[in-house]
């Protein structure tokens, strides 16, 4: 990743280590994303006395790991006679009751009075937030990095629309595109394998792995189709049934790897029964498992044209974390349409055509039984997909 190239999070975190009030700040997002290049770069620029330490290349963290670490940052503290120290902890999710932990430490620091600042950093978003607010409520303050954007890509590596869409948002394999057998071995190796085996079977109790892992590299074959749970099971050949598959889902959707977007219904019950919609967080999934290239791929617009929506829908998905609306999709017999957002009782569907076939009777359906607050078509007739992927989501609100 280019050393000069700033993510947007860099200046809100500077500004708030500034203040001269202590901090509790947690960044967390999914692996490869650079969250750790974001703290050097503040480091750097910061010039204030710090430690930092990784839980992730301890075998076994536990409390007691993190209370001699928390005692280290004080030590160097005094050693330095600082007024004021800034303790960062990297994969905080692999040690065990952290939360409960980090409360009691920074609740005694606080009756001292001591200004020792802290950073989190986590890949697992999941274990994060249950840490968060079941123990650290009204003590902390939140970051979350996803995905890189097209914006962001383009801006580091000077990448164009379509390169964006087949190779993704993940900024440490950019330098690598030019052989792409590489460039999926270090995917598959470094992203997909990394986040499977360490952020979510080294930290939740999953009983069939195996299936887990077939549940992820079908949704990517399938991202951006709608797939009942039982033709699921079929294609799986397991005799797990439809809510083992739902829980490993959404553990896939907190690691940022894998989403199953529900179907838009005014009534919770039928969207929670209804067929999900597969949806990648980042293409680079996609392509990274797939044995063409981007040039092959692009000669069948059909299958182009499925990457091209992938993108979009991940586009959306990463965004909607951040700006706090919702992703869904709309189906009613043999009308459809790909994504519907809502956001504050505002709701806006959302039609993906990249391929030859421009008709929009699906949106045109969506109009008449919801009345929605706006339509949009993204495709040759509508707004060129290139541009969606320059803008915020929240935008269309």
């Amino acid at each position: 990743m280019e050393k000069t190239f700033e993510r947007f999070h860099l200046q809100q975190i500077i500004t708030r280590s500034q203040e001269p009030r202590r901090f509790l700040q947690v960044i967390f997002g999914p692996r490869q994303v650079g969250k750790t290049t974001l703290v050097s770069q503040l480091l750097e620029k910061k010039k204030t006395p710090n430690y930092f330490i990784s839980a992730d290349a301890v075998p076994a963290s536990n409390t007691v790991w993190l209370e001699q670490q928390w005692e280290v940052a004080r030590l160097k503290m005094d050693q330095q006679q600082a007024n004021e120290f800034l303790l960062v902890i990297d994969e905080i999710q692999k040690v065990t009751n952290w939360s409960e932990t980090i409360k009691l430490l920074w609740d005694a620091d606080t009756r001292t009075k001591r200004n020792l600042k802290v950073i989190l950093l986590g890949s697992s978003r999941l274990l994060l937030q249950q840490g968060l607010s079941e123990s650290l409520a009204g003590r902390f303050e939140t970051t979350y990095m996803g995905h890189w954007s097209f914006r962001e890509m383009h801006q580091a590596f000077g990448w164009n629309s379509d390169q964006y869409a087949w190779f993704g948002g993940y900024p440490g394999s950019a330098e690598l595109i030019g052989d792409e057998p590489r460039w999926k071995a270090y995917v598959q190796q470094s992203l997909i394998e990394t986040s499977i085996s360490k952020d979510i079977l080294m930290l939740t109790r999953i009983d069939k792995p195996a299936l887990m892992k077939r549940l992820f590299e079908l949704g990517c074959a399938y991202s951006g189709q709608i797939l009942s749970y039982n033709k699921m099971i079929g294609q799986l050949q397991d005799v797990g049934n439809t809510t083992t598959l739902s829980h490993y889902l959404d553990l896939l959707n907190t690691a940022g790897l894998l989403a199953g977007v529900e179907k838009f219904a005014g009534n919770l019950i039928y969207k929670r029964s209804s067929s999900p919609k597969f949806q990648v967080h980042n293409t680079a999934l996609i392509s990274a498992q797939s044995e063409d290239s981007l040039n092959e791929i692009q000669l069948r617009p059909a299958d182009w044209g499925r990457i091209v929506e992938s993108s979009i829908g991940a586009h959306l998905i990463n965004h909607s974390i951040t700006e706090g609306f919702t992703v869904s999709y709309w189906r009613e017999r043999n009308e459809e349409v790909d994504f519907v957002l809502e956001k504050k009782g505002k709701v806006v569907g959302i039609e993906v055509k990249s391929g030859a076939n421009q008709s929009s009777f699906g949106i045109e359906a969506f109009k008449r039984t919801f009345n929605p607050s706006k339509v949009l078509l993204i495709g040759n007739t509508g707004m060129p997909w290139q541009e969606f992927l320059q803008i915020n989501p929240a935008e269309v609100f």
